[in-house]
């Protein structure tokens, strides 16, 4: 029977997606090597120019190393730079979105291919398992529609669409009667779920929690317009994660604007700050270095970004991404300056992340994920990683801790 392996760039989605095709596999084995592999599936990401490169350079290397294995792209990066890598016979196949849920038949195929298929599908497949995961993954939606200036996705991915809510809480139930307790919904654009079909993701998340099994469930990410005053009545459910990922970008009205986004920030500050006030850690995107990112703006966003109730970031230095807006406008930010500013940003978020960990170190829920010779890693509600030291074996237990150390990135704990 031949070997797979898969490689998995970017984001969660990506990964949701490589557990769908590993699902559908039945005529092939999974590895875990990647020199004794006979086909190697690249689940690729596309969201900057610099992960293009990545992606290519792996490709590369796979070829230089296993020059047996036949490398098949998937992902984004099939939808953008698919055909001349095909056309460059760097990969023996090419495959996009709509056809992930065909690979137990394409990767029999004899001939290179080059099967891109459409933007409009939607995986009808259902996810029993996570290879190697103590936490669910759980994909509601796919695409976008928004079109902020820096960003190719929707390209790639194309408008948004609801997954069925039968299928999603099929797939919950399952992965609950297997043991998973976390879920961690995911897709393009999450917070669009629902909006064309009548329902919402605040409907979607009473019915996830009423299944047996379901313990926490985290949201990927939302934009700051999908929080209405339906899904604020969920904050207090105690099901869900006390951490919102809420994706800002920027904190100056001005780049607001140049990147085509959809919120200012008078309302998130608001917004965050009635959340703060429910007892959330909440978490951001933010990119710096945008082009148009002078020095007045920037001063302005940073202490703007003071008054924010922030704990985590995913703090991004701009890069640009051929055939967006973005790539065309003026002035470019220097890298170094791009760079100071990106320190400048996540040192405050730390700070702030430290003194929440502080405030909020007791009565912690942990599923522990992994761990070895007696030292346990995991996440608490608040996701705050916590490192754990017992004499038990944790490995995708649910813990309580009482006596958290706040220490560094992270927070520390003996458990008896």
């Amino acid at each position: 029977m031949k070997k797979v392996y898969f490689k998995t760039f970017g984001c969660r989605t990506n990964q949701f997606d490589t557990q769908v095709m590993m699902s559908k596999l039945k005529d092939f084995e999974l590895t875990q090597n990647e020199d004794e592999a006979d086909v190697i599936m690249v689940n690729s990401c596309t969201v900057t120019n610099g992960a293009d490169s990545s992606v290519r350079a792996y490709i590369n290397g796979r070829g230089r190393s296993n020059p047996k294995a036949k490398i098949v792209l998937a992902g984004c990066g099939s939808h953008s730079k698919g055909q001349s890598l095909f056309n460059d016979k760097k990969v023996f196949g090419v495959i996009g979105h709509s056809e992930k849920e065909k690979i137990n038949t394409i990767l029999k195929y004899e001939k290179p291919f080059y099967q891109i298929g459409d933007l409009e599908h939607i995986d009808s497949t259902i996810v029993e398992e996570f290879v190697g995961k103590s936490r669910a993954f759980i994909k509601i939606q796919e695409g976008c529609d928004f079109r902020c200036s820096y960003c190719i996705i929707p390209s790639v991915r194309g408008d948004a669409r609801s997954h069925k809510e039968e299928d999603i809480l099929t797939q919950i139930e399952k992965l609950a009667s297997n043991g998973f307790g976390e879920f961690i919904l995911t897709g393009t654009n999450v917070g669009s779920y629902g909006q064309k079909e009548g329902t919402s993701m605040a409907r979607l998340l009473k019915k996830m929690s009423m299944i047996r099994g379901v313990r926490r469930i985290r949201i990927g990410s939302l934009e700051p317009i999908q929080i209405d005053d339906e899904f604020k009545e969920i904050l207090s459910e105690p099901w869900m994660a006390k951490q919102l990922h809420i994706a800002l970008q920027h904190t100056s009205d001005k780049m607001l604007k140049l990147m085509n986004r959809r919120n200012d920030f008078k309302s998130d500050l608001e917004l965050l700050t009635e959340i703060a006030q429910k007892g959330y850690a909440i978490g951001t995107d933010y990119i710096v270095g945008h082009p148009g990112e002078d020095e007045k703006e920037w001063q302005e966003a940073i202490e703007r970004v003071k008054l924010l109730p922030l704990t985590h970031i995913h703090a991004f230095s701009y890069s640009k991404r051929d055939n967006t807006p973005s790539a065309t406008m003026k002035p470019e930010i220097k890298g170094n300056i791009a760079k100071e500013r990106h320190r400048e940003l996540t040192a405050i978020v730390k700070a702030k992340n430290y003194d929440f960990r502080v405030k909020n170190s007791q009565n912690l829920e942990v599923l522990i994920e992994q761990g070895r010779n007696g030292v346990y890693y995991g996440y608490d509600q608040y996701f705050n990683k916590i490192e754990v030291t017992s004499k038990e074996d944790l490995t995708s237990n649910w813990i309580f801790i009482d006596n958290a150390k706040v220490k560094g990135d992270k927070n520390v704990a003996i458990y008896k």
